[in-house]
């Protein structure tokens, strides 16, 4: 829907309506001005669209990357390391039950040593073995995830250094419109008072003209260029997760691949506690 204007606003502004040299030098000030304001928000979102490539903006996205991943990494570690705390820790809860309070401390300093001997290696050493397994796997697939965020950010750049080559010079169109706009504003202020010179009444209307269709181009470029830079920083916002997806999926995969093994060696590992602890081998069915 069209919002027009009272008349009298064109009456007063627009240059081509002016009457006197005066009138005209003052209504080309505000074009002017208009064509700078413009040239320069135009600019600014170029530089806004071209700061997510900077060798400091790629630096740090590949660091954060590498940071969410070893904290996931360091997340699965500790649950790997939990799980045999937890078998340990419900084992000694049975034993203790049963013993009661009395009469127990040279027994459980005895039950202490020998597990510390002959079972907490055995957790450490499959915990440990996990752990290097999905460590090398969480370190080839960020490899992996980092190289095709690169590729992804270049091939992203390539496309806005193209889109900056092809916008820029209307930015600097606007700036040299306002010059020559600036220019005539003087040379009208030089001629004196009175009436305008048939010549520098064309000039003005041309200026005029010409500042309606350089302005409406720019502020046209403006709108689409934000929303293309929306688009650009949403689309580096997904290919970093889609990094950090690729680089969880993978550990995910080795953990879950690994988990039966590991299984199998907390199985043992309680077995050969039970059997310190005298209970029955089948007094208890084995869990993850």
């Amino acid at each position: 829907m069209a919002h027009d204007l009272p008349g009298w606003v064109a009456e007063l502004t627009d240059p081509r309506r002016a009457r006197t040299l005066d009138e005209l030098a003052d209504r080309l000030v505000p074009l002017a001005e208009h064509a700078i304001d413009v040239s320069r928000r135009l600019q600014a979102q170029l530089n806004d669209l071209n700061d997510p490539f900077r060798r400091e903006a790629l630096y740090g996205r590949v660091e954060r990357l590498k940071a969410r991943a070893g904290e996931a990494l360091e997340e699965i570690t500790a649950e790997i390391a939990a799980s045999g705390d937890e078998r340990l820790e419900r084992l000694w809860a049975d034993w203790a039950e049963r013993a009661g309070t009395g009469g127990r401390g040279a027994r459980e300093e005895e039950l202490r040593r020998r597990l510390d001997r002959d079972v907490v290696p055995v957790l450490s050493r499959s915990r440990r073995d996990v752990a290097e397994r999905v460590a090398a796997r969480t370190s080839a697939a960020l490899d992996e995830a980092t190289r095709t965020l690169l590729t992804r950010v270049e091939e992203l750049a390539r496309a806005v250094t193209d889109l900056i080559t092809e916008v820029l010079p209307l930015a600097r169109e606007g700036l040299a419109l306002a010059g020559r706009i600036s220019g005539l504003s003087a040379q009208a202020r030089k001629a004196g008072r009175g009436p305008i010179p048939g010549e520098l009444k064309e000039a003005g209307a041309g200026t005029a003209r010409a500042f309606d269709e350089a302005v409406a181009r720019l502020e046209l470029e403006w709108a689409a260029l934000g929303a293309r830079s929306a688009s650009v920083r949403a689309a580096l916002r997904a290919a970093e997760e889609s990094a950090f997806s690729h680089v969880t999926e993978e550990m995910t995969r080795c953990v879950e691949e690994l988990a039966p093994e590991h299984v199998r060696a907390l199985n043992e590992a309680e077995a050969r506690a039970r059997a310190l602890f005298g209970d029955p081998p089948d007094e208890r069915p084995a869990d993850g």
